[in-house]
C-alpha cells in the first residue's frame, strides 16, 4: 500500500528538513559561481533593448495630491495623473524659473508649480514638453530616448505577469552607490543565496546555467527552500532570466507558489559621466498559489504588503552592498567590468 501525505501536508506547503546543517558546513558554491558565466549573462542582458524605458516606482506612489519625483539618467522627471487618471510625465523643472515641480501639488489633475502658480495639465506649455508614460497597473515607466539612445519603442517590456486578480503584489524601493548592471550583475550570481542569506534560503543547487540545456538559454535555474522557522522549509524551483539591460525576472516554477514572479528593476539615478552613480532598485513581488486559503492571503493584503517589502528590504540591504561593493571594485580596477 502506498503511505498517503499527512493531512497537513495538502494544507500547508512547509516541509521538515532531515538535517540542521551548519551555515559553514554547506556546500560551497565558489567554484561553480564562475565569474566568466556571470559576466557573459551580464553582458548578453547588457546588450538586449530597452526600447528607452526607466522604471521610476510603484503605481501607488501616484497619489491624487502629490506627484512622483525621481533623478532618472541625470535628469529630473516629475510624473502624475492627469485629469482623467492617465500617468504624464515630464521634465521636473518649471519652465518658468527652474522651481523643482516634484515639491509641488496637484489639483484635480493638474500640477500647480508652488513658486510661481503655472499650471501643467500634462500638454505641451510654456516650454515644458511632456516624454512618454506608462503605467502598467504595477509600476510607472517613463521613456528617455536621449538618456538611452536606442530605437524607441511605443510601450515598455513589461513581462508577463500572473493574473492579478489572483495575486498578491507589493512593491520594494532602495538606492545604492553602484551601476544598474551591479544590481544585474548580484540577481545573475543565484549561488550567493545561501552563504549571503542564510536567514531566508538554505539547501540551494543551481541546477541549469545559460547555455546548459535548459528550454530558456540564458537561464539560471535553482533549486532551494524557503527558511520558515528552525528546520521548517518551502522548497522551490526558481528560474532567472535576463530579458533586459536592467532587468531580471525570477520566476518560480515548481514547488509552493509556482507561478509567482519577483521582478528586479535597477533604474540609474545619475548620468554616466558623475564620479559615484547612484541606482534605485524597484522590486515587484508577485506571489500566486492555487492553495485555497491563499484567497484569505489577498484579501489580507494591506496588511501582508508591509511585511513582503520588510523581507524584500531586508534583502537588499545586503545584495545592494554586494553591488555597491562590486562597483568599488571595478571602479578601481581591482576587479573586471
Amino acid at each position: 500500500m502506498t503511505p498517503t501525505a499527512p493531512p497537513w501536508r495538502e494544507r500547508l506547503p512547509l516541509r521538515l528538513r532531515r538535517t540542521r546543517v551548519a551555515w559553514d558546513r554547506q556546500r560551497p558554491t565558489w567554484r561553480e559561481a564562475s565569474p566568466a558565466l556571470i559576466a557573459e549573462a551580464l553582458g548578453r542582458a547588457r546588450a538586449r533593448p530597452s526600447g528607452n524605458w526607466y522604471v521610476l516606482g510603484a503605481s501607488h506612489a501616484l497619489r491624487a495630491d502629490r506627484p512622483l519625483a525621481r533623478t532618472v539618467a541625470g535628469r529630473e522627471v516629475v510624473a502624475w495623473r492627469d485629469p482623467r487618471g492617465h500617468l504624464v510625465a515630464g521634465p521636473g523643472a518649471c519652465p518658468h524659473l527652474g522651481a523643482p515641480l516634484g515639491d509641488s501639488p496637484v489639483r484635480c489633475g493638474v500640477l500647480v508649480c508652488h513658486w510661481h502658480g503655472l499650471a501643467l495639465t500634462g500638454a505641451p506649455f510654456a516650454g515644458w514638453q511632456p516624454w512618454p508614460a506608462h503605467d502598467d497597473g504595477l509600476l510607472a515607466w517613463v521613456r528617455l530616448d536621449e538618456a538611452g539612445g536606442e530605437e524607441p519603442t511605443d510601450r515598455p517590456p513589461v513581462p508577463a505577469r500572473p493574473p492579478a486578480s489572483g495575486a498578491l503584489s507589493a512593491v520594494y524601493t532602495g538606492f545604492g552607490a553602484c551601476e544598474p548592471s551591479d544590481v544585474v550583475a548580484n540577481r545573475l550570481d543565484p549561488w550567493h543565496g545561501a552563504w549571503f542569506h542564510p536567514y531566508s534560503f538554505v539547501d540551494l543547487t543551481v541546477v541549469g546555467t545559460p547555455g546548459a540545456g535548459e528550454e530558456e538559454e540564458e537561464a539560471f535555474t535553482v533549486e532551494v527552500s524557503f527558511k520558515v522557522a528552525g528546520r521548517l522549509v518551502v522548497p522551490v524551483r526558481a528560474v532567472f532570466t535576463a530579458p533586459g539591460p536592467r532587468t531580471v525576472l525570477m520566476r518560480i516554477t515548481e514547488g509552493e507558489g509556482a507561478g509567482s514572479l519577483v521582478e528586479t528593476h535597477a533604474t540609474p539615478l545619475t548620468s554616466a559621466a558623475v564620479a559615484r552613480p547612484r541606482t534605485a532598485v524597484v522590486e515587484a513581488v508577485l506571489a500566486t498559489s492555487d492553495r485555497p486559503g491563499f484567497a484569505v492571503a489577498r484579501r489580507a493584503a494591506p496588511l501582508l504588503r508591509p511585511m513582503l517589502r520588510r523581507v524584500a528590504g531586508r534583502l537588499w540591504r545586503d545584495d545592494l552592498a554586494y553591488a555597491e561593493r562590486r562597483w568599488e571594485l571595478r571602479s578601481t580596477g581591482r576587479f573586471p567590468g
